[in-house]
């Protein structure tokens, strides 16, 4: 599930927000095609993730971040914000992790091609 390695061609990319939209230490909701997606700017890098925690199904995108993870907030898993690895109990499977680029100023995400 961690699709940031995949070919650009593999993808179709969608213009989420303008890159000034995201400074710094923000994230942005968004949902894709019924994907709920959290995008993180991290010290001027910026990373996409499913807002799903794969232990119980819900929501991720709220919890605390700590350098590149993010804590579940209801039971503390934490999973690895550059490719969706889960990183601690009570979670054992990753989450999906998506591709981000920055084309003519705007935020692209981009999710696998069906098929």
């Amino acid at each position: 599930m961690d699709y940031t390695h995949l070919p650009p061609g593999k993808c179709d990319f969608y213009a989420v927000a303008a890159e000034g939209d995201l400074p710094p230490g923000d994230r942005l909701f968004i949902e894709i095609d019924e994907a709920f997606i959290v995008i993180f700017n991290i010290a001027g890098d910026v990373y996409a993730i499913a807002d799903v925690c794969s232990h119980d199904d819900g929501p991720l995108g709220d919890g605390e971040v700590d350098g590149h993870a993010i804590a579940c907030p209801r039971h503390g898993a934490k999973f690895d914000l550059k490719n969706g690895k889960a990183l601690t109990f009570p979670a054992v499977e990753n989450i999906p992790a998506y591709p981000v680029r920055i084309q003519d100023g705007f935020i692209e995400i981009g999710l696998p091609k069906e098929g």
